[in-house]
């Protein structure tokens, strides 16, 4: 009986959350050193937004959410780095071009500190002019990912900061999901 209450009582929790999957093979190198060796490796980033959370910034064309500490996670060639503090989201929906979701997350790799950020590319219209007030699903989903060709450029793309080793950047072939 209390286990039924307790899962009831979080029923509502569940249903108020987005979790999206972005997820696929990462590479090629499109700038840096790669001192994590991801390249050609499998990478997972996983995030949870709740779909009450108010955006921190928003443009006509944007909107960027603050996620709880724990609520975003990484992983690299099967290794999980621990997220540490806030993490961002960031929607995107230009008048020309893709949509786009960019998450933020501090990690912690070997006992340094460092940075991920990950960029979906997904079809234009994937979002509609609500999600600067909320998060949302984009549609359709699952959607292919392209990998960028270039640091910075169009397409879906990796970039890490590991400590004193600089930042690297690589594609990211694969899905997303929400």
């Amino acid at each position: 009986m209390c286990a039924a209450l307790l899962v009831a009582g979080l029923s509502p929790l569940a249903a108020a959350s987005i979790t999206y999957t972005v997820g696929g093979t990462l590479g090629p190198i499109l700038s840096g050193s790669d001192p994590l060796n991801a390249n050609g490796q499998s990478g997972v980033l996983t995030a949870i937004a709740g779909t009450t959370l108010a955006p921190t910034s928003k443009t006509k064309t944007s909107a960027t959410y603050t996620l709880p500490v724990g609520a975003v996670t990484v992983v690299i060639g099967g290794t999980t780095y621990n997220t540490s503090g806030t993490s961002t989201l960031k929607y995107s929906f230009p008048a020309a071009g893709p949509d786009t979701m960019v998450f933020t997350a501090k990690i912690t790799v070997n006992g340094l500190k460092g940075t991920v950020v990950g960029t979906a590319s997904l079809a234009k219209g994937s979002f509609t002019g609500t999600v600067t007030k909320h998060p949302q699903k984009f549609k359709p989903t699952p959607q292919t990912l392209t990998a960028a060709t270039t640091a910075g450029g169009p397409g879906s793309q990796v970039k890490y900061t590991a400590g004193p080793f600089g930042t690297t950047v690589l594609g990211l072939a694969g899905t997303a999901t929400n």
